[in-house]
């Protein structure tokens, strides 16, 4: 028998939604999606193979959760405590994947009593510097040859969003043994628009903080960067600079992973999180692990 998803819609100034599984072992892993206009369903494999609780809820704005006039990181914050105090946890281990990953940093630096550990996943601590990926012909390549749908005038917003994401495709999943379940996968994510629509206009904020490194450093909890080595959106090579600035953090880096790492490879990415979690990673460290077979 599977894993038992349950939903709840956690009320406040916006609903968020949760879908959440009750774990046979101590601990919650609140999972923060990206996009930021997808939804969590993306992240639920193979997380839902972990025996701790976990919590993925959609962002304000996304998937099945509500809709706000403006779009803010510390609203999103906020949203957060609100989805622990609902299900009455003190403190979580809190995972967030590419664009969630630097709200999971923001959330553990402005509510550090709520965090016991922090897995930045497909993301980064530290700013992408313009140059990141200069002399990459493959990555060249393979951007030069995607479509881009807002290009198109017959599409809405939220059809661009869909579009862009089947489009990414080739440059997010690195395997092609696991493109059609990403292609399943993908099919299922509710996509939206609040969120490029504040782009557009100007108006939207970065999740990531300045000097966020030191404060996280400050914060002294483990943190894990968790990556994978053919990543063309957040570059490898940020995360042996930011281990020098974390004592506490360690790094395993999936090396036939893009930045969909978990759908790369997922026994590797379960492994890394569940000994993170459980207290057997090793810390001030950088470890390569070649691919499984899945």
């Amino acid at each position: 028998m599977g894993p038992m998803w349950r939903e709840r819609r956690v009320p406040g100034e916006t609903e968020i939604f949760v879908a959440w599984q009750e774990g046979t072992g101590d601990g919650t892993l609140l999972a923060i999606h990206g996009g930021p206009d997808w939804d969590h369903s993306y992240l639920r494999e193979p997380l839902d193979r972990l025996d701790c609780r976990l919590l993925l809820p959609d962002l304000r704005g996304c998937g099945r959760s509500g809709r706000v006039p403006e779009y803010h990181p510390d609203g999103v914050v906020e949203d957060l405590v609100r989805v622990l105090d609902s299900f009455e946890v003190e403190r979580a281990d809190v995972l967030g994947h590419s664009y969630g990953g630097m709200v999971a940093q923001r959330f553990a630096i402005t509510h550090p009593e709520r965090v016991r550990s922090l897995i930045v996943s497909g993301s980064s601590v530290l700013p992408v510097p313009p140059d990141a990926f200069d002399g990459w012909a493959e990555r060249d390549e393979i951007l030069a040859g995607q479509e881009d749908p807002w290009q198109r005038e017959d599409l809405t917003p939220e059809q661009c969003v869909r579009a862009d994401a089947f489009a990414a495709v080739e440059a997010n999943v690195r395997r092609g043994a696991q493109v059609p379940g990403y292609l399943k996968r993908l099919g299922q994510v509710r996509f939206g628009a609040e969120w490029v629509r504040q782009l557009q206009t100007g108006g939207l904020v970065t999740p990531r903080l300045p000097d966020a490194a030191r404060r996280i450093a400050d914060l002294d909890i483990p943190v894990l960067l968790l990556h994978g080595r053919q990543d063309m959106t957040f570059p490898v090579s940020l995360v042996e600079a930011t281990l020098e600035l974390i004592p506490r953090a360690s790094a395993v880096v999936l090396d036939d992973a893009g930045h969909m790492l978990h759908v790369d490879e997922p026994d590797g990415y379960l492994r890394a999180v569940r000994e993170f979690l459980d207290g057997a990673a090793f810390e001030g460290g950088l470890e390569l692990r070649s691919p499984r077979p899945v």
